[in-house]
């Protein structure tokens, strides 16, 4: 009996050995913004300058003081039958970049900001209308967080901005394993990825160029050597344990036997 106690008290202390190690992280591998000092002041002229892009969804309306003018420029679908009221019509950035504007013809919008859209619009609507009102949203503003996050999914976004924080929060944050020195950005620019890397330890990613997210931006937040540590080790631990329940049952026949 003296040799199973032996036994059944190396397989415990194997066991809490190994889960100690496989959950060990340091602090350097999950505080943000470790080298921010106190009452420190970063001034940065990073702002949110989102671009359209190939098959986005733009709602836009224009409107004036005489009602009856701006008409024709706005298109809406279905009737007020049946207690049914008619929706405007958004418009999708085709494959070329444009959209199909009412009166205007094809207008080219790709690369340009909401902001310029605008002012193209404007000048194109001189000669129909006076001083027109645009209004303008993009109805495809989701981005998706990936990876050792809490909750990992694609979330609209309701505004015209969001930054990679807001997004990780949307997420509930980064899991005790997730990597936070070197968050991965994928970003589409009308067919082509671009990969994007920001270290949410440091306060420079306040000024980083990627601070702000863009449509259909991916965040993936990769597994910490602690994670991978704990996967290898979890493996090692069952094979371990099952040699030791092996070397404990036939510890168990022999001392029977005997």
């Amino acid at each position: 009996m003296t040799t199973i106690k032996k036994y059944l008290k190396l397989v415990v202390l194997l066991g809490i050995t190994l889960g100690f190690i496989a959950s060990c992280a340091s602090k350097t591998e999950v505080v943000y913004f470790q080298d921010a000092q106190n009452y420190e002041t970063i001034i940065s002229d990073n702002t949110a300058n989102n671009k359209f892009k190939i098959n986005d969804i733009i709602g836009i309306n224009i409107s004036t003081l005489n009602a009856e003018a701006s008409v024709p420029f706005n298109i809406f679908t279905g009737s007020q039958e049946g207690g049914m009221r008619p929706q405007q019509m958004d418009y999708i950035v085709d494959k070329n970049g444009e959209i199909d504007f009412p009166v205007i013809g094809n207008i080219k919008i790709a690369d340009l900001s909401p902001q310029e859209t605008k002012e193209l619009l404007r000048e194109k609507l001189k000669p129909y209308l006076i001083n027109p009102i645009i209004n303008m949203r993009l109805k495809n503003f989701r981005v998706t967080v990936l990876g050792e996050v809490n909750n990992p999914g694609t979330y609209q976004v309701n505004g015209e901005q969001i930054t990679v924080l807001e997004a990780i929060g949307l997420a509930s944050d980064l899991t005790i394993k997730g990597m936070r020195e070197n968050v991965l950005i994928i970003r589409d620019f009308n067919g082509a990825k671009v990969y994007h890397r920001i270290n949410l330890t440091s306060k420079d990613v306040l000024s980083s160029p990627n601070y702000y997210l863009t449509q259909n931006d991916v965040v993936y937040v990769e597994p910490n050597k602690s994670a991978i540590t704990s996967s290898s080790l979890d493996n090692r631990a069952t094979i371990a344990i099952s040699i030791a329940s092996i070397l404990l049952t036939s510890t168990v026949i022999l001392i029977t036997r005997n």
